[in-house]
């Protein structure tokens, strides 16, 4: 083949820019190693930006932007978390539910789901918040050594958020009453009746606070507004406060406490709550799911026992509540367990039929234990007002009624049914509930209390 003198000139010129290319892309390459070898052996001055100053520059502007932004929004919006549904006992469930454990579980009719352990030693912190010993009541070790009316005054102030919305209720209207009086006179009584009707206190409450006060005015013992909130105060504490023996959790074993209440009072939540207190003093808790006739109750209960490290002892849909109960009793005395906390179902206090239920429950128990329930307690919801001291009355007629726990003290601007319970049914108020974490369940003390609610 013969070539044109052209084209070979043409030929040659592509070859030598080629060649003149691939060693210009070789020199560049041991270049790029080079400086890249003395970067990794520290004789560059500063690495290499990996953002270039463009982009660095519009992600600082959009940084103090969005700062800027959060500085306007309130803390509450700017830290807020999303607010979760009411579980099916009317108050909030748990805040995140545990896993499921890995055994099956046994066939149902008495079945006994195995416990899940809790993970207090190794969890991250937000997992393991609400059962911390550290944050139950009376484990607090920065209170152990303190004198009795300084931990009485702390835990008082402790207390003071649950009980924000009753003292800013009926408490701050007296106040505002009592404010700015030289004297007391009869107008301002009737304005002090108003304000403790509209409490929820009770008529019959009400009425012996008012006709002490007017006894003392007339005697000339309360001669200032000063007195007479002072008086009020002292006859508040004296109200809730009477002789009941404290709970003797090893009185018996198993100590079986039975738990009964209408529907939406709470009843499941306090029991998860109250299994986690006990189980963190060291207690070995059996829960009985005697509230066969709603499933979601189960499941809930189920996943606070779950948290806790509680076995949970059920039966079927609709089983009988008697007899899961007293299996629940009977594998409490087999296997050792220190107490058993027996749930029931909601009723409504004014259905004879459903107390009479209650009734059988508590017969069968004692074929199970001897002495057994040993406590009964009466979950109110205090958000109920006075429609909660004729539960409270229907209940204690029908069952022996031995203490009270009132719960969603938090959600009320009244809350001096608590008064009325303590003055008409003289059943001692165990625990109060003004929160939704485990230490918002506290064991009630009437010092404390009052401290908290006349707080100024």
């Amino acid at each position: 083949m013969q070539f044109d003198p052209q084209q070979l000139i043409e030929m040659g010129a592509v070859l030598g820019g080629l060649g003149v290319s691939a060693v210009l892309a070789f020199l560049l390459v041991r270049r790029a190693r080079a400086a890249r070898l003395r970067q990794i052996e520290g004789l560059g001055s500063a690495p290499m930006p990996t953002t270039p100053r463009r982009v660095e520059g519009k992600r600082r502007k959009e940084d103090r932007a969005e700062e800027s932004e959060n500085d306007e929004l309130p803390a509450s919006d700017s830290k807020r978390e999303p607010e979760r549904a009411p579980g099916p006992d009317g108050e909030h469930p748990p805040e995140s539910e545990p896993e499921a454990p890995s055994s099956k579980e046994a066939a149902p009719g008495g079945s006994v789901l195995p416990s899940a352990q809790p993970a207090l030693s190794g969890a991250p912190e937000a997992a393991r918040e609400p059962f911390e010993p550290a944050q139950i009541p009376g484990s607090d070790s920065s209170t152990a050594g303190a004198p009795p009316r300084a931990k009485k005054r702390r835990d008082a102030a402790a207390l003071a958020p649950g009980l924000a919305r009753t003292r800013s209720g009926w408490i701050s209207r007296l106040g505002e009453l009592f404010a700015g009086k030289r004297e007391i006179d009869p107008a301002l009584l009737d304005e002090v009746e108003k304000v403790l009707l509209t409490a929820d206190i009770g008529v019959r409450t009400s009425d012996k606070l008012l006709e002490e006060l007017r006894a003392s005015l007339s005697r000339r013992e309360l001669n200032n507004p000063e007195a007479a909130w002072t008086h009020l105060r002292r006859r508040t504490t004296e109200l809730l406060s009477w002789d009941a023996a404290a709970v003797r959790w090893d009185s018996a074993k198993p100590f079986v406490l039975l738990v009964i209440g209408v529907n939406g009072s709470g009843k499941t939540t306090t029991i998860g709550k109250l299994a986690a207190k006990l189980i963190a003093d060291g207690k070995k808790v059996l829960v009985g799911a005697g509230d066969t006739f709603r499933a979601a109750a189960v499941e809930q209960l189920e996943i606070w026992a779950k948290r806790v490290g509680a076995p949970v002892v059920r039966g079927k849909e609709g089983a009988d509540p008697s007899s899961v109960l007293f299996d629940a009793v009977k594998r409490a005395r087999a296997e050792g367990f220190d107490v058993v906390i027996a749930d029931t179902a909601g009723r409504l206090h004014t259905k004879t039929d459903l107390m009479e239920e209650l009734q059988k429950v508590r017969r069968v128990i004692a074929k199970a234990a001897e002495g057994a329930p040993h406590e009964t307690w009466l979950v109110i919801d205090s958000t109920s007002g006075q429609n909660a001291i004729a539960q409270a009355q229907m209940f204690t007629q029908a069952m022996a009624v031995s203490g009270i726990v009132l719960t969603k003290l938090d959600g009320t601007a009244k809350g001096g049914v608590i008064l009325g319970i303590a003055d008409q049914l003289r059943i001692p108020v165990r625990f109060i509930g003004v929160g939704e974490r485990v230490e918002d369940l506290r064991e009630f003390d009437a010092e404390e209390f009052v401290e908290a609610l006349y707080e100024q």
